[in-house]
């Protein structure tokens, strides 16, 4: 090598070590523009049964939709969404991921405040032993009344801390199809087509305000339609073990459902989930994970949202049975009774309907 090679190879490498000490170059796995994923289970991944071990609760998967898009656009994903989170908890403990710097953001959230979980814990029990329109009522009363409220605070948030970003709110898909194919839960068709509803009315709410913060909106319903709990395929789990995963999109959901839906809207092209694609998520898992690990502390603060499975044999169980004269370990009596009582039901909120 000749000396004024050398002493240009020199310079050059001197050039390279101050700009990396002054910022100016990142680190190799953020080199892509940055992505912030915000949210709760539908956002991170929960119901694919494929977590990075981040050490937290939040059950954040490479094959969910913000890791497929993030890896076939080479965005440095920064991946806060987390099972559980509420606005409140987003506002917490994933804005401050946010900046001046964010390029994308993508947000599902709601249905955790609406207290989605619990409705459809009620609604899965036998008719004579719960209140699923009582529960589903309430659940509507606070997204009219409450949360809109609610968003429009915290998208002003989002915009506030990511003013250059470009950002999509991600709805729900309609979970069940009329019927219920699963034999430990009880829903029958007048309450899975309003809990139907109860999605379509958080996806209206949501989008309305989206649209006042100047933000899209992705609706996945269109593109779920064939593919709810008990078709074929499920793009959703029904009831699953573990039973965190149920009621979420798998992975068939977040590949063919929500990336396609979410992409064209945040990046401005359709994401197919390629194989190609998917093995470059998965390579993601350890860094991901690592990035992660700084924010444990705050995860671990969320409280879950878990739907429970119905238990027949609890005091309240039991007494709910003897009221309605039902033997619990005989299978065509609790069915029987179920469909007595699911159909007074349905016939006294058609009433009510009616009346209003």
């Amino acid at each position: 090598m000749s000396r004024r090679r050398a002493v240009a190879t020199t310079a050059a490498v001197s050039a390279l070590t101050t700009l990396a000490t002054l910022g100016a170059i990142a680190p190799a796995h953020a080199a892509g523009e940055p992505y912030v994923a915000l949210g709760d289970s539908y956002s991170s991944g929960t119901g694919t049964r494929d977590y990075i071990a981040d050490g937290t609760s939040c059950l954040r998967s490479v094959s969910a939709y913000p890791s497929l898009i993030a890896s076939a656009r080479g965005y440095a994903l920064t991946f806060r969404a987390c099972s559980g989170a509420t606005v409140a908890d987003v506002t917490s403990t994933q804005l401050p991921a946010l900046s001046s710097t964010t390029r994308y953001v993508s947000i599902s959230v709601g249905g955790n405040d609406a207290g989605f979980a619990d409705v459809l814990t009620e609604c899965a029990q036998p008719g004579w032993m719960s209140d699923c329109n009582g529960a589903i009522d309430g659940a509507q009363a606070f997204v009219d009344g409450t949360l809109p409220g609610r968003l429009a605070t915290l998208y002003a948030g989002i915009r506030s801390k990511a003013p250059n970003a470009k950002v999509t709110v991600v709805g729900y898909p309609r979970i069940f199809n009329g019927e219920d194919c699963n034999a430990l839960t009880w829903f029958s068709p007048d309450e899975e087509s309003r809990l139907n509803a109860m999605a379509d009315r958080i996806n209206t709410v949501t989008a309305q305000r989206a649209a006042a913060a100047g933000f899209s909106f992705a609706n996945p319903t269109s593109r779920f339609v064939g593919h709810a709990v008990c078709d074929s395929p499920e793009w959703l789990n029904g009831l699953s073990n573990p039973i965190e995963n149920s009621y979420h999109p798998n992975k068939a959901g977040h590949a063919s459902g929500y990336t396609p839906t979410v992409s064209p809207l945040l990046t401005g092209g359709t994401v197919r989930a390629t194989s190609t694609v998917r093995a470059a998520a998965a390579a993601s898992a350890d860094r991901l994970a690592a990035d992660q690990r700084r924010y444990a502390s705050l995860d671990r603060t969320i409280r879950p949202e878990r739907f429970v499975l119905p238990d027949l044999h609890s005091p309240q169980a039991l007494a709910a049975a003897r009221r309605a004269g039902v033997d619990v370990d005989d299978r065509a009596s609790v069915d029987a009774a179920d469909r007595r009582a699911s159909a007074r039901q349905a016939a006294e909120h058609r009433a009510a309907v009616a009346a209003r």
